[in-house]
Order: structure tokens, then sequence, then C-alpha cells
């Protein structure tokens, strides 16, 4: 496949060794209010988790991570069928691989996550105008079609399942890994022509997806043990940072979760 996108979490990151003073008035503020990270975001995908999708299945077991036994939260399928939840896994795996650093999308639950949001607003884009009519938009203008995203992927991985048989006679879950990269670069590059879709548009969509998935707070379904938030030394929902303030070199924290402060 061609060079991805490049991880803005990555080339964003501050250099730990910075040893610039905040301003006394922002110091001031963090200790005078005791924490620097708050805000549960509800609505969305969170309030879907307690229904059932008329699509859904039955839940999904949770798998134990190989390191701590620590399990994903909320594996459960909310949209996907298993045909779909098999292709989605497969292919995030190829655009965030394990490797040497930590797990890969397909141990942290991504494929879990984009279920979880497609279940919610997210999937049907229900904060968005999605009404006619419609026009061919600026490319910085975005999606201007009428298709919830839901749709888009129930096209886009029927679409993806036909053409791995008809290139390699076998689902794309059961191709070798350059067979699937091969797949995957073919809707890359629109090489794969649709006529209900952009190809390419639904493989930015994944792509976006899988490094949302693998950052997001397990609380949504993804980033399971918080592998993805180690990978970044990220402290993720801190409840404060009192203690450690007035630091100027780097200290290194064990990643909160929205989920643990839930059970108190």
């Amino acid at each position: 496949m061609s060079d991805l996108p490049s991880d803005p979490l990555t080339d964003s990151k501050e250099d730990p060794n910075d040893s610039r003073e905040p301003s006394n008035s922002r110091r001031q503020f963090l200790k005078n209010t005791g924490f620097a990270v708050g805000g549960l975001i509800v609505g969305g995908v969170v309030g879907s988790m307690f229904r059932k999708s008329p699509q859904g299945t039955a839940p999904s077991p949770a798998a134990p991570t190989p390191e701590t036994g620590a399990v994903n939260y909320n594996q459960a399928l909310m949209y996907f069928n298993q045909e779909q939840f098999q292709i989605v896994e497969a292919a995030t795996e190829r655009l965030f691989p394990k490797n040497a650093q930590g797990p890969g999308a397909k141990d942290m639950g991504v494929a879990f996550f984009i279920d979880h949001q497609l279940a919610g607003e997210w999937g049907t884009n229900g904060r968005e105008y999605m009404s006619g009519p419609f026009f061919v938009g600026e490319k910085t203008q975005g999606y201007q079609g009428h298709l919830k995203r839901r749709e888009i992927f129930d096209i886009a991985l029927t679409e993806l399942q036909n053409y791995s048989n008809q290139k390699y006679s076998k689902n794309y879950a059961d191709l070798a890994a350059a067979e699937q990269d091969a797949v995957l670069k073919a809707f890359e590059t629109d090489e794969v022509k649709l006529t209900t879709i952009s190809a390419s548009g639904f493989f930015k969509t994944l792509f976006s997806s899988t490094m949302e998935g693998v950052y997001a707070d397990p609380l949504y379904g993804g980033n399971s043990n918080m592998d993805g938030w180690k990978m970044k030394n990220f402290p993720g929902n801190q409840m404060s940072f009192d203690q450690i303030i007035e630091k100027d070199e780097f200290v290194k924290m064990q990643p909160v979760s929205l989920r643990d402060h839930l059970s108190h």
C-alpha cells in the first residue's frame, strides 16, 4: 500500500524535555480548580449502547488481553453482522497492524468501536443536515450525498467482499496479508469502480475510524486496556494533575479511562 497519512497524535506530540514554564495564570488556574481534564461526553453511541440494534447479533464474548487479562469494554455487536465484523476486523488490522511497539487494531477492539459508532448518531448522521438538493461539492466540503454512514459501510463492505472473491476467490478475511493490502489499495485509489459510493471516500472513512478506535476512550469499545494511550504516554481521563503541575520534568502516568470513574 502507499504511505498512509501521518498520525496527528505523533506529529503534534510535545517534547517531554521541553522545560518551558507554563504561564502563571494557567498554573494558578489548574491549581485552583484541581483538575485539568473533565467532561464526560454523553449521547450518540453512549446512549445507544443500552438499546438493541435491529441488526444486532448476540453479544460476542470478551477476549482477555494477553499481557494483563483485562478485557475490552462493551465487546458486543450492535450493528454489524458477523461477516461485516470479520471484514472490518481484518481491514483495520492491516491499517494499524501489530508490531514491536504494541498491539494492533484487532487486539485493541477497533472493529467493536466502529460497530458501536455506526449503531449511534454517527452512523445515522443524526446531527447533520441530510436533505436535498444534492450537488457535487468542493473537496474541502466533504461528503455531500444522502446516504447515511451505516448505509455507506453496508454497501462498501459488500463490494469489498465481492471484489475479494472476484480477484482471489476468497472472502476478504481469509486472504493473506499482502492480498488484503492489495484490496484496500484498490479502494484507496478508486481502482474499484462503484456506482453508489466512492471507493476512496470509504477508505478514508475507514482509516479515520480506525485511528479513532485506537485512541478513543475504552468506554466506546476500542483502545482495549488503554494500549493506544500507553504507546503515546497519554494519561487519559485524569481527574487531577495537581500533584505534578509544578514538576519541570515529564511525568509518565498510568492512564485512566472514563469507565474508571463510573463506579464512583
